[in-house]
């Protein structure tokens, strides 16, 4: 493809936008439509990327990416007329003779930077957003996970015209020439050390951003569980894409009276679910690239192995590994770890454990097994999170009724179902004055008025 002209792309979708034409509701449905149809079309060659890229089984593929997105491309066809209809609201007695609305208006044309660790679902979910608000976008996959981003650029190119959707295939000189660009919104997903690269850009044209980042996501185990349920959902949450998932339990910690008996019931889930020889199972996904496995052999230095601990460079292979004894000066405990390692830490009571999260920054995702109600209300209340499971792992991330997203250092902003469509829109009220009274209390002289007033108030 020959190189592109950004400043003249970026025109193009302005012009395009300002015909109006992605404004209508039909115009809308049709899009998403036309993507939904598109991703059933290409649903092998999707497969096969993200097995290059990730060495996805087509179960955690589909599960994880391909449904995910179908599940939202529906949700959206289904509702985006009644979330875009103006919705009335109360007018207040001094505004009288007027009705009051909310209206829904798209941002214009926005900018999806998405990741390498999901890079189907984390580029066209919030793509789907876009199109549902009647936005147009530019979209720019990860160069990291290439086959799938080669994917998605045939997807969106064989289906849409450029001036409406483009794919910008690249690293970061391509990432870096586009935030220079006059966005109406920014949206990524990616790392906090990037994502404050893309604020300070953002901020320098008052550009609205969406910062989807990553964190350090606790898992607690509270005394009073069931250790074998418990286990298995962990190891699910935790290895799935071999750990290589923004809100994945980054470390374990577990009331000091249960942790000998929940660590060997963590051993027999993995070993459930990928046998004995993990490295010769098919469904056991594999780190992204070399780079990652060094970092992640660069962990484990200092730490006590339970279990686990084998890798494999050339293949990309890192299993599943159990630290016990993890203090928080080592390595592994130092920042997201984004692969198939769980640090084992313990706690004696809730003082202990809530003095230890809040010393913590606020995390993306955190997840407390427990059936003590007084310890779930308390630690819902105390500890600020992007979000929360009680009782499992990343099931607040699969309902798209609920909104997606961190807080603080964890991102801003969240999306999913409406929440997408709110995202990429922009609230404008209006407010309709009648003409066949105008009560004269707001006008000058206001001498004798301040009575009156009072009780419109």
């Amino acid at each position: 493809m020959p190189e592109l002209n950004y400043a003249q792309l970026i025109q193009q979708q302005k012009s395009y936008f300002l015909t109006g034409e992605t404004k209508t509701i039909a115009f809308r449905r049709k899009q998403l439509k036309k993507l939904r149809d598109a991703v059933l079309r290409n649903e092998e060659l999707i497969y096969e990327a993200l097995y290059k890229d990730l060495h996805k089984s087509k179960f955690e593929a589909y599960a994880t990416e391909i449904g995910f997105v179908l599940e939202e491309l529906t949700y959206h066809i289904k509702h985006v007329k009644k979330w875009a209809k103006p919705k009335r609201v109360r007018t207040p007695l001094t505004s009288f003779p007027a009705s009051s609305y909310q209206t829904c208006d798209p941002k214009g044309n926005v900018l999806i930077m998405a990741p390498w660790n999901y890079p189907f679902q984390l580029t066209l979910v919030p793509l789907i957003g876009a199109v549902s608000a009647g936005n147009t976008a530019v979209i720019k996959p990860s160069e990291i996970s290439i086959h799938t981003a080669q994917v998605i650029e045939k997807i969106i190119s064989e289906t849409f015209d450029e001036k409406y959707l483009q794919v910008i295939i690249g690293g970061a000189k391509e990432a870096q020439e586009l935030l220079q660009q006059d966005f109406d919104h920014i949206f990524f997903t990616g790392s906090g050390r990037i994502g404050r690269i893309v604020l300070e850009s953002a901020a320098s044209r008052l550009i609205p951003v969406t910062l989807e980042l990553g964190g350090k996501s606790p898992c607690i185990v509270d005394e009073d569980v069931h250790v074998k349920l418990t286990a298995r959902r962990i190891i699910w949450g935790k290895l799935i894409n071999a750990g290589q998932t923004c809100i994945a339990p980054n470390c374990l910690i577990v009331h000091e009276k249960i942790k000998d008996k929940l660590l060997p019931e963590l051993v027999n889930a993995i070993k459930k679910f990928y046998g004995e020889n993990i490295q010769t199972n098919k469904e056991y996904p594999r780190i992204i690239n070399r780079a990652n496995m060094e970092r992640l052999i660069g962990m484990m230095e200092g730490s006590k192995v339970y279990w686990g601990g084998r890798y494999d460079v050339e293949e990309l292979f890192f299993e599943p590994t159990i630290i016990d004894e993890a203090c928080l000066n080592l390595p592994v405990m130092q920042s997201e770890i984004f692969g198939p390692i769980l640090p084992v830490l313990t706690y004696e009571n809730m003082e202990e454990l809530i003095r230890k999260l809040r010393e913590c920054p606020n995390p993306l995702a955190l997840y407390y097994f427990s059936n003590n109600k007084e310890n779930i209300r308390k630690i819902l209340n105390v500890i600020p999170a992007g979000g929360v499971t009680i009782n499992d792992t990343l099931m607040h991330f699969a309902n798209n009724s609920l909104p997606f997203g961190g807080t603080r250092n964890s991102g801003m902003g969240k999306y999913h179902g409406k929440h997408s469509f709110d995202v990429f829109s922009n609230e404008k009220p209006v407010v309709y004055r009648g003409t066949w009274l105008d009560i004269p209390i707001r006008y000058a002289p206001f001498r004798n008025k301040i009575k009156i007033i009072k009780k419109l108030m």
